[in-house]
Parts: C-alpha cells; sequence; structure tokens
C-alpha cells in the first residue's frame, strides 16, 4: 500500500495532501484478512470507531483494506454503500468522510479505457477514512480545491492510459 501512495498517488499528485502523511506515523493501514461480509463490515466499525477515538496525532487517517474481498467491483460499490449507512447511524457523518479505491474503479458514464479511472484505484479493495476537520483545514489552505478533481483528470491524460498500466504493472513487480 506504501509503495502506491508513493510511486502513485504522490508522485502524480493526485492527492496534494498526501505526501506528508505517506512518512508520518499517524497514518494507520489496517488490513482485514477476513473474506465475509460481517467480517468486513465488523473491521469497518472497529477503525471508525478507533479513528473518532483517537487523537489525530495518534491516527490521522486510516486505509482500511480488503484484500481477500469485494474484488468484484459492483459488490465493493455495494459495501461502500452499506458504510456510508454505518457511517451515519454511527453519528459520524460530519466528522469522518470515506474516499474509495478499487483495483478495476469505474466512473460512471466514463469509457473503460479512460485514464481518470487511475485517480482511484488501488492494488486492493479499500476504504480510506478521513477526518473532516483535517480535510477542512487542508482545503482551507489550498488554492481551487474544488479544481483538483479536474486537474488530476488532464494528469492522467497526459500521461495517457498506455503508460499509466505500464507503471501501474510495475508496483505489482518484485
Amino acid at each position: 500500500m506504501r509503495l502506491w501512495l508513493r510511486n502513485f498517488v504522490v508522485a502524480l499528485n493526485l492527492c496534494p495532501f498526501a505526501g506528508p502523511l505517506l512518512a508520518a506515523s499517524n497514518l494507520r493501514i489496517a488490513v482485514c484478512e477476513q473474506d465475509s461480509t460481517n467480517d468486513l463490515r465488523w473491521m469497518f466499525l472497529q477503525e471508525l470507531d478507533l479513528l473518532q477515538r483517537s487523537p489525530e496525532q495518534d491516527v490521522a487517517t486510516t486505509l482500511v483494506v480488503f484484500p481477500k474481498a469485494l474484488w468484484d467491483f459492483e459488490d465493493y460499490l455495494q459495501f461502500v454503500d452499506e458504510a456510508q449507512d454505518l457511517l451515519v447511524e454511527s453519528g459520524l457523518e460530519s466528522i469522518v468522510q470515506l474516499a474509495s479505491f478499487h483495483p478495476q474503479y469505474l466512473f460512471a458514464g466514463e469509457g473503460p479505457e479512460t485514464a481518470s479511472h487511475f485517480s482511484n484505484r488501488a492494488p486492493y479493495p479499500l476504504i480510506h477514512l478521513l477526518r473532516e476537520n483535517m480535510v477542512s483545514r487542508a482545503l482551507d489552505g489550498f488554492a481551487d480545491p474544488e479544481q483538483i478533481p479536474n486537474r488530476n483528470i488532464e494528469t492522467l491524460s497526459a500521461i495517457g492510459v498506455e503508460e499509466l498500466e505500464r507503471r501501474w504493472q510495475a508496483l505489482f513487480l518484485p
């Protein structure tokens, strides 16, 4: 996961706020080794609870990774919807926000060979738990934050799908 963060997310500047966190001790990467939906829910809720109970200096943000489950993109999207519902039911919707990443991520309405899909692709299915107050602070000091997605599309399109695929495959080579 750290290789993907360093060589893809940070190197391509897909998230201008990821670089400092990559080396920080308060970036949490939680790996769920289970594959049953109940176990995935349990892990998600545990990580959600840990994030909201922990001070930011201990746990700033969490990537919940599912290496043994949710490989089907539609199943993953269904789980993300359920995770969002669990977030709301937990009363944390204005405290934590979710970002979704998947190896076969496809934005609705875009062709399958579009470079923009790579902005939300990760080596494993995962859900990123972000503290709303951290996101707000980061965006306050950033010019035109609403342009980040457009800038990412331009960057990825300029690189091209073929080169992105090559870089993507390089993440998995020893």
